[in-house]
């Protein structure tokens, strides 16, 4: 009982700062420099568990969005199947796709599961990674995938 009050309100707390956080009409959570994951290289996430920032100098071009890898080695890894690296919803927050709402990241917080990797929302008042850690991962994926249809087209 305790831990669905607390979900009530962290849902509340999040859809709430959605006025303030949330990105609307778009499928990826990118600026107008169009660069992915902040700059961050998508194969770091998945094949060693690390938020790793990549070089300008190792680039590779995925659906207009550009992405940056730490060696070549990555980029070829990335480039011979790009959508084995692409982050979970987009790249926007898990747990806020989960509570229906599109929220920018930090880039340093994601769980990897089950071959696919998750980024989160951390401000002062939220950290979005460990509100998914304290809770079922079954659960929440049902819910986000459910969300992720209709969001994603707004």
């Amino acid at each position: 009982m305790k831990n669905s009050i607390k979900t009530t309100v962290i849902l509340f707390a999040l859809a709430i700062s959605s006025i303030t956080f949330g990105q609307d009409k778009k499928a990826n959570n990118i600026d107008d420099s169009k660069i992915g994951l902040q700059g961050y290289s998508p194969v770091s996430y998945l094949d060693l568990g690390l938020a790793q920032r990549g070089s300008k100098q190792y680039k590779a071009v995925h659906k207009d969005i550009a992405y940056y890898f730490t060696s070549a080695e990555q980029k070829l890894k990335f480039e011979k199947n790009p959508e084995k690296y692409m982050p979970q919803y987009g790249g926007f927050c898990a747990f806020g796709v989960y509570a229906k709402a599109k929220f920018r990241v930090d880039p340093t917080k994601f769980v990897v599961s089950n071959g696919k990797y998750y980024l989160f929302l951390n401000d002062v008042e939220v950290d979005a990674k460990q509100l998914w850690i304290a809770e079922n991962e079954s659960k929440l994926l049902a819910t986000a995938n459910k969300n992720w249809k209709n969001l994603s087209t707004k």
